[in-house]
């Protein structure tokens, strides 16, 4: 019995021990993972930084390339439209070079009476009736009458007496008239006409003329039908819109250029 009291309170004590030891080693594990904790958390930090500026960067480029494609989409139409309208100037101005050149420019290089001098008005009188036919209707046509009015000049380049006509159709329709009025029922009022004329012709001395310088014609011309002001004018206009769509064209093309150079450049420095 005292043996067993001594040994009884050495097993006390070493169970209290380990039950002191076990105690301090768990108070001491939660701090080794509070510090891991923290480190753990501290290493995220900049990363986390970091990934939040590239989604920035990101969205940033997105909205820009978004923009980009916006700008392409918006300027594509606009520039078919602006390369459809130079087509049709070009075009346009294609068809009035053509039918210029069939009635104005043709009739202009046909004549013979190019030359231009001054004629003196010897005398100016009423010949003969000439006839004429009207419209009356559909398949319906009609006679009538107008005076011949003769006018005969001397040419001052030449000294020649010729007979003067108004113009190219003039000559044409009548080689004997001065002028030819468009056919009318109404007789009197022709008669009137040519009486005009007559009386406009008797103060003149010195008109304006034109002749034939091979001397095909023996006659010469008041006026010319198409002179080369009035060609001038008639082709200026559709020059000027063969001009304005080349040039549309060719701004459309270049601009188109210029924006691949650039997306070129751009995709080089990024």
């Amino acid at each position: 019995m005292p043996l067993e009291e001594p040994l009884t309170s050495l097993r006390r004590k070493g169970r209290s021990f380990q039950y002191s030891f076990r105690t301090v080693s768990l108070s001491r594990r939660p701090a080794a993972g509070a510090n891991k904790m923290f480190l753990l958390t501290g290493s995220k930090g900049p990363q986390g930084a970091g990934h939040e500026r590239r989604t920035i960067y990101q969205k940033i480029r997105e909205y820009d390339l978004l923009e980009k494609k916006k700008t392409v989409t918006a300027l594509k139409p606009g520039e078919d439209r602006a390369i459809l309208l130079g087509l049709i100037m070009i075009l346009s101005s294609f068809m009035m070079f053509f039918l210029l050149g069939i009635t104005m420019v043709r009739s202009y290089s046909d004549s013979i009476w190019t030359e231009e001098s001054s004629c003196t008005i010897l005398n100016s009188t009423i010949t003969a009736e000439m006839n004429c036919t009207y419209s009356c209707g559909s398949d319906c046509w009609r006679g009538s009458k107008y005076p011949c009015l003769q006018v005969f000049v001397s040419l001052n380049a030449s000294g020649k007496v010729v007979r003067l006509s108004h113009n190219e159709e003039t000559q044409e329709a009548s080689s004997e008239c001065f002028y030819v009025p468009k056919c009318r029922k109404d007789h009197v009022a022709m008669h009137t006409m040519i009486a005009n004329i007559t009386e406009h012709l008797k103060p003149q001395q010195q008109v304006p003329c034109y002749y034939d310088p091979e001397e095909r014609q023996d006659t010469v011309i008041l006026t010319r039908l198409y002179s080369q002001g009035a060609l001038f004018h008639s082709l200026l206009w559709p020059s000027c819109m063969l001009a304005g769509g080349t040039l549309i064209i060719l701004m459309v093309k270049l601009t188109q250029h210029l924006s691949m150079l650039c997306e070129q450049i751009g995709k080089g420095k990024s």
